[in-house]
C-alpha cells in the first residue's frame, strides 16, 4: 500500500485521465505514479462530478474568491469579523474580571 503524497492540480488531473484510460484501474494508476489507491478513486469521482475544477485544492483561504467578492459582501464579512472579535473580548474581560474577585476571595479567608 502507498501512502499518498503531495501533488500539483496538473498532476492528479494526468492521474485521473490515466487511470480513466485504463478503464479505471485505480490500483494500477496508483502504483504507476506513487500515490495511494484511496486517492486515485477521490480524484476520479470528484473529476467526474465536477470536471476539472473537482480536482483543485480548496483547503485555506482562497484569495480568489475574496477578491471575487462585492464591495457589500467584503463590508458584510468585515462586519462577521469585527462581532467575532468584540464577543471573543468582552468573554476575556468577563473571565478576568471573575479571576480577580477569585483573588480578592482568597485574599480575605
Amino acid at each position: 500500500m502507498t501512502n499518498g503524497r503531495p501533488t500539483t492540480f496538473k498532476e492528479r488531473l494526468e492521474i485521473v485521465r490515466a487511470a480513466l484510460a485504463r478503464d479505471k484501474d485505480y490500483q494500477h494508476t496508483a502504483e504507476a505514479y506513487e500515490v495511494s489507491y484511496q486517492q486515485v478513486y477521490s480524484w476520479v469521482r470528484k473529476y467526474e462530478a465536477q470536471g476539472e475544477t473537482g480536482l483543485q485544492d480548496r483547503r485555506g483561504k482562497n484569495l480568489e474568491s475574496r477578491e471575487a467578492l462585492t464591495d457589500e459582501e467584503k463590508l458584510k464579512q468585515r462586519i462577521r469579523e469585527l462581532e467575532h472579535r468584540t464577543q471573543y473580548l468582552e468573554t476575556e474581560n468577563g473571565l478576568l474580571k471573575k479571576w480577580k474577585e477569585i483573588e480578592r476571595r482568597d485574599r480575605r479567608s
